[in-house]
């Protein structure tokens, strides 16, 4: 199956995340960083109001950040986002480190679900959207070990929703985990990539 372009578009990913783009280089994805020009957090807070679930949260917000660019950029474009989802609560990443602090505490001994959509875009219009779920189990762990993780980590653990990097000492906070890696980081690939292969970007 193809799309039936008669030529490659060109990948745009709408989305500063460090994170995203290390992922798309490390499967040696060919794109260029154009993030969104949108502010997602009104659109959050709006659909908050409406009481839309997490999981529909991260999906509405990936879509939006796809068809903005889009709008305004030729090319096949790739909106991301994640949510926390806590028992149906939605969490922010937190300002500071005692917000981060805070919100450990939450999470400690108890399961949470990180929601992670993917939106494509083509021509302002979105073509393809996903979202991939994962669950954490944060283990119980002691206030001396927050105070020390919290320490070490910095403000580095600020640019994540849960105050934790998977792929650095946050995998230390869990006792069980269940989902894709990409996902959990925020990208998952399995989908997208087959995306890629049907718009020509990756071969088949």
């Amino acid at each position: 199956m193809t799309t039936g372009l008669d030529h490659v578009p060109p990948l745009i990913l709408a989305s500063g995340s460090a994170a995203r783009r290390q992922i798309l280089t490390g499967a040696g994805v060919p794109f260029s960083v154009q993030a969104a020009d949108m502010d997602e957090e009104v659109l959050k807070e709006a659909l908050l109001a409406k009481g839309e679930p997490p999981i529909a949260i991260a999906q509405a917000l990936a879509g939006a950040k796809a068809s903005a660019r889009s709008k305004q950029t030729p090319g096949l474009v790739i909106g991301a986002d994640q949510t926390l989802d806590l028992d149906g609560v939605l969490f922010n990443k937190a300002a500071t480190l005692s917000e981060a602090e805070a919100s450990l505490r939450l999470l400690r001994g108890k399961t949470h679900h990180l929601h992670s959509a993917t939106a494509l875009a083509l021509d302002g219009q979105l073509v393809w959207q996903e979202v991939v779920s994962a669950s954490l189990t944060m283990r119980d762990f002691s206030d001396r070990f927050l105070s020390r993780y919290l320490e070490q980590q910095g403000p580095a653990i600020l640019s994540c929703v849960g105050g934790y990097q998977l792929e650095s000492q946050g995998v230390q906070l869990f006792e069980q985990i269940e989902g894709d890696y990409f996902t959990i980081l925020g990208l998952p690939l399995s989908g997208l990539l087959a995306q890629l292969r049907l718009y020509g970007i990756l071969d088949q």
